[in-house]
């Protein structure tokens, strides 16, 4: 037998297995709209049938990946490399999306159309008048394509009867967010892959006005939304089917974006003396010129955008990875920063949901990150804040002014706010991860999760918003420069209040995703026994359901010293994470040194910790 013509272990040969994928490859071309899919697809299955070594195996086992399955529609929305066929994200995937949304939207809402051309009335009684059309309203971001996806989408939006207001240009997450409740809209699409690599794209989905009733207003979808979507995009024609309408759509002024700004700007405190130097990137997104306004207009002069990275670029050439949490993707800002004597650094992911913060530690106290010798920067003395210390210092700023209402943070993020909301009389709610989540508690006046991402003003968005959260940030750092003190100091302060409580995060990649539950299993079955040396006290499998929330895939460590480990499978990357805690005790009235040792010690333990789940995992420390 040649390559072509082996056998697997269903009995099929090679040869006919590709030929049954060849046909649907064909299929998938004739129905494609877009040209350069149609394209890649045909020299991709030409490289296949050419039985040359290597390459064509190759290609043959890229098809069997792309025609795998559909690209799956979850409370994530859609997101994936923006290749041709039904796994991936392409235009032919979008409009069959679309298609879906607009038919729950119409079904939902009770105007659905019916056989005679006229309106099925679902939610209405005989005599009452017919509901306005679904509204919805439709943002992107830089990346390629994502203005091709979100005219697709209101394009087939328009042709099956809804009132769609396209932004005007590619804007921020958190403004299509902000646009969903200002506008009153019933739904909301985000065409952004948001931190994702360059080869991504996604769509968000929210719902508001009509669709969702009470706090889950203008927040992304949950279940059961998610599943009743899915079945709808199940339900929809083939691409070249689905009715497209040629305008009819509106285009929204620049008022939305002033108006979001305005709402940002309302946050802003007078008490701030405005004497800050702050260097902001946008990683090559589309935040930089939205976060310079709204400083800019807040009074602060002192605002630098670095230049490599100020303008948005879909190829983010100067970063590896268009994360702030990923090594070195700050290193331009912090090399800035040096050089300018700023105080601060502020970083938003390429949608300018998530906020990072750097600053210049006067103690030269490095973080576990860089003991662990992870931290690329090339600045001394400089380091980013983890998002569970952000997290703390906006949720005490918050707590510290609030007469009521509620605090809350996903399961994964430091148990510090959950002390801080105790400490102000407030209560605290943990959630499953995701903002989807945390934006849709009731009573909520500041929620966050340890990945960057922060709720400052939920009666606006409710979402994160790192331009938001940016600003706050912002005015913390300057009333405390003007007290003699800086974000450590506060930090500090937290640690003499409710103990140090420091966190960090550890990640096996897998290229096989049946490893994944596979190593969820295997993690149920044999758990560590201890955690740096500490034992584990309590082995909890968040699949049962705990503590109030829905299961999920996921499991909790707790040791008897209080350290904190949660495991679970990443919603958007084929990862399983560990989320890690430690806490240490410090006294009242600490000095600084002896809150610097407190540091030194959780920073080793954590580091214990992180090679004893690397061992779990079967992967090497990191």
């Amino acid at each position: 037998m040649t390559s072509t013509e082996s056998t697997d272990s269903t009995g099929v040969t090679a040869a006919e297995d590709l030929d049954a994928l060849a046909r649907r490859v064909e299929a998938w071309i004739a129905d494609d709209p877009d040209a350069f899919s149609r394209n890649e697809l045909t020299a991709l299955l030409a490289t296949a049938r050419s039985g040359e070594e290597h390459v064509g195996e190759a290609a043959v086992e890229d098809l069997r990946d792309r025609f795998s399955g559909s690209l799956q529609f979850g409370t994530a929305g859609l997101r994936g490399a923006m290749q041709a066929g039904p796994n991936r994200m392409n235009r032919a995937v979008i409009l069959r999306a679309a298609a879906g949304l607009a038919a729950y939207l119409v079904g939902s809402l009770g105007d659905e159309p019916g056989a005679d051309g006229g309106h099925k009335h679902g939610l209405l009684h005989r005599h009452e008048v017919a509901p306005t059309r679904p509204k919805i309203v439709v943002g992107y971001d830089a990346r390629h394509n994502s203005h091709t996806y979100a005219l697709d989408s209101a394009a087939v939006f328009t042709a099956a009867g809804l009132d769609v207001v396209l932004l005007p240009s590619a804007l921020p997450t958190p403004v299509l967010a902000f646009a969903v409740r200002h506008l009153d809209a019933d739904a909301g699409v985000m065409v952004t892959a948001s931190h994702n690599p360059p080869a991504d794209n996604g769509y968000k989905v929210y719902l508001g006005g009509r669709a969702v009733t009470g706090s889950g207003q203008g927040a992304q979808i949950v279940p059961p939304f998610d599943a009743l979507i899915a079945a709808k995009i199940a339900a929809a024609p083939a691409a070249a089917q689905v009715p497209r309408a040629e305008d009819g759509w509106s285009i929204a002024g620049p008022e939305v974006l002033e108006a979001y700004l305005a709402s940002v700007g309302r946050l802003a405190v007078d008490e701030a003396p405005r004497d800050l130097k702050v260097v902001v990137t946008p990683l090559h997104g589309v935040g930089g010129a939205v976060v310079e306004s709204v400083l800019r207009t807040a009074g602060y002069t002192d605002v630098f955008l670095v230049p490599e990275q100020a303008e948005p670029d879909p190829a983010f050439p100067t970063v590896a990875f268009p994360n702030p949490e990923e090594p070195g993707a700050i290193d331009l800002s912090l090399a800035y920063a040096q050089t300018l004597d700023a105080d601060l650094v502020i970083a938003n992911d390429p949608d300018a949901d998530r906020c990072a913060v750097a600053v210049r530690d006067p103690r030269a106290v490095l973080d576990h990150a860089k003991n662990a010798g992870r931290d690329t920067a090339p600045s001394d003395g400089w380091r980013m804040l983890h998002g569970d210390e952000v997290g703390a210092l906006l949720g005490e700023l918050v707590a510290s002014s609030a007469t009521g209402g509620l605090l809350a943070s996903s399961i994964v993020s430091s148990r510090l706010l959950g002390r801080i909301a105790a400490a102000h009389g407030l209560d605290h709610a943990s959630t499953l991860t995701g903002f989807k989540w945390i934006s849709r508690v009731d009573g909520l006046v500041f929620g966050y999760e340890e990945a960057l991402g922060y709720c400052v003003d939920p009666g606006q968005v409710r979402d994160k918003d790192g331009i938001s959260a940016a600003l706050r940030m912002v005015q913390l750092a300057d009333t405390l420069k003007a007290q003699g003190r800086t974000l450590v100091d506060a930090l500090d302060d937290l640690a003499r209040a409710h103990g140090l409580h420091l966190t960090d995060q550890l990640s096996a990649r897998f290229t096989d995703l049946a490893q994944i539950p596979a190593t969820m299993q295997r993690l149920r079955t044999a758990p560590p026994a201890s955690l740096a040396g500490s034992a584990v006290v309590e082995t909890v499998d968040l699949s049962d359901g705990v503590d109030g929330l829905p299961p999920t895939d996921g499991l909790r460590l707790l040791a008897e010293d209080g350290s904190r480990v949660i495991v679970r499978p990443s919603g958007t990357e084929p990862k399983v994470k560990c989320y890690l805690e430690v806490v240490v005790p410090v006294a009242g009235d600490a000095s600084v040194d002896e809150v610097s040792e407190a540091r030194h010690v959780a920073s080793a333990r954590l580091q214990a910790i992180r090679a004893d789940m690397s061992a779990a995992l079967g992967i090497a420390p990191a």
